[in-house]
């Protein structure tokens, strides 16, 4: 699976069900509602209350003071109470917010009533707190209907109960306080209900934008799709925001660039990667099928710009392992060297033999005989030095290939005396083998032809022992220039002028990384590159 070149569209699923957007503007209305009705609510019979409060404490103390009235004890004693104390009721009524002052006597008979038809009659209530020196306080339903009151005695001469009084306001009274005090809190709630709703709207229409009118449960179904692709792929999938950040990493991508923990958050400069793969990933244009090198991997590398509305809003990088298939590339490119050495010598041999028939012809054999075995003798020496110096069954193969084709392209082509391999094992993998010694005689066979200092020559020294590995390929070519030294293992440097190389000391570079060894580089008439590597524990 690859994508290169765009970015894949999220699958649209059609649907009459209401949109994440919509439930959530229904749940914040509902909630709005619930919350508004619960206040308002709570505020109305918190007024209730406290009005109701307010006309038992104001009824008490209108009661009070019209009982401490010296004129109310006074007339209470004479023969016609009502004739003083109904007008002095009526003022108190009129001077207050009370809708009733009732005086009566110890027995509850009315003196006073803002109906003059009731006077004389009993009054509507209970009254034995107050026959006893008490307090009443109560909601009763009288002659004016529902009211709250306050029935207080009046004392006499040796504090004596000589009559009562009844101060009250009607239930109606206080509802039409109660409702003045009620309509500007609905003003309140319906002003909150038109805020929350607009804002409601608001963020529905956002959210419906940002989600594309998809319903929570198909967001569930793409996001559970996203998850099992994003992390079965073998691919590597990043995608890096515009300030470097990155805000997705598959497990592929992972693996492939050796990561440890979660990078999502990280910028790509602190993931420990090298600079030419980091700037990869923040590249201002798509770029498609790079080769970049890890400490351990090839991988090829394809970004490609994301943008919404026309803005960039960064990076999807695809990685693929390339490790493999490079290596595979390498020993591919070792055989084929080594099959048109073959195809050469082959020719050559022909040549050779017709040679030979020719002077057995002339009727000179011994010239033909000598002919002959001088040139098997070369041939057969350089393979009975490699066969037997040189355990390594790759190794040995390279090692006569490459003589071959040093021998086609004019090189001469030797292995110094001292080069042993044994048969311990190395540890090192053979493809491995190929990557470096492969390359580093191919730039040195290269160096050779191109150089001027007499005839092209490359010396190989393959020497194992206790401590490891050493490869040694020298050249009298050009040799490496100065200033080259910092980018020589850099992936893309090259003295060839033509495209497609620099690769090759860069795999090299990888590989003896990747087995803690290190890497020389010299100058004796040419280049000369030498090669540590430890001996690795099996």
């Amino acid at each position: 699976m690859c994508w290169y070149g765009r970015v894949p569209s999220t699958p649209r699923i059609r649907t009459s069900r209401w949109s994440l957007a919509r439930q959530l503007l229904a749940l914040q209305l509902t909630v709005l509602l619930v919350i508004v009705a619960g206040g308002i609510t709570i505020a109305y019979l918190d007024a209730k209350r406290s009005t109701t409060d307010r006309a038992r404490e104001q009824s008490l103390a209108v009661a009070r003071t019209t009982a401490d009235a010296p004129d109310v004890v006074r007339a209470v004693s004479t023969p016609d109470p009502t004739k003083t104390l109904q007008p002095y009721a009526l003022r108190v009524i009129a001077d207050t917010t009370v809708d009733f002052v009732t005086i009566m006597s110890p027995q509850g008979i009315r003196y006073t009533h803002p109906n003059p038809a009731l006077i004389g009659g009993q009054f509507l209530g209970h009254i034995r707190a107050a026959q006893e020196g008490g307090v009443l306080t109560e909601t009763y339903t009288g002659s004016l209907g529902p009211s709250v009151r306050a029935v207080v005695p009046v004392f006499g001469p040796g504090h004596r109960v000589v009559a009562l009084v009844a101060v009250g306001i009607t239930i109606a009274a206080i509802s039409a306080e109660l409702q003045d005090r009620v309509l500007p809190l609905l003003g309140v709630a319906a002003a909150v209900l038109l805020v929350g709703a607009c804002g409601g709207w608001l963020i529905s229409v956002r959210l419906k934008r940002q989600t594309r009118g998809i319903a929570p449960d198909e967001l569930s179904n793409l996001f559970e799709y996203h998850e099992a692709v994003l992390h079965s792929v073998r691919e590597g999938v990043l995608l890096v925001g515009r300030d470097g950040v990155i805000g997705l990493c598959n497990d592929g991508a992972r693996t492939l660039l050796g990561l440890t923990g979660d990078p999502v958050g990280r910028p790509v400069s602190e993931l420990g990667l090298p600079p030419e793969l980091a700037a990869s990933f923040t590249a201002p244009e798509t770029r498609t099928e790079q080769l970049h090198l890890t400490d351990s991997r090839v991988l090829l590398v394809g970004t490609t710009l994301v943008s919404s509305g026309g803005r960039a809003q960064g990076t999807v990088v695809i990685l693929r392992d390339h490790t493999e298939l490079q290596a595979l590339t390498g020993e591919l490119t070792t055989a084929r060297s080594l099959s048109e050495a073959l195809r050469s010598q082959a020719h050559e041999a022909a040549n050779r033999l017709h040679t030979v028939v020719s002077l057995v012809e002339l009727g000179r054999p011994e010239d033909a005989v000598e002919f002959a075995t001088a040139e098997l003798a070369l041939a057969q020496e350089l393979t009975d030095r490699v066969m037997s110096a040189v355990a390594e069954p790759v190794l040995a193969a390279l090692l006569l290939g490459k003589a071959a084709e040093a021998s086609e392209r004019g090189v001469e082509f030797t292995i110094t005396p001292d080069t042993v391999i044994d048969d311990q094992g190395l540890g090192v993998a053979g493809r491995d083998l190929v990557t470096i010694l492969g390359n580093l005689v191919d730039n040195g066979i290269d160096a050779a032809a191109r150089g001027t200092g007499g005839r092209p020559a490359v010396v190989v020294t393959a020497r194992s022992g206790d401590d490891g590995l050493l490869l040694r390929v020298a050249d009298n070519g050009p040799g490496v220039p100065e200033d080259a030294m910092e980018d020589l293992f850099r992936r893309g440097w090259s003295t060839k002028a033509d495209k497609g190389h620099g690769l090759g000391l860069a795999l090299v570079a990888q590989a003896v990384r990747r087995y803690g060894g290190s890497i020389d580089v010299g100058s004796d008439g040419g280049a000369v590159f030498t090669v540590r590597l430890p001996r690795q524990e099996r």
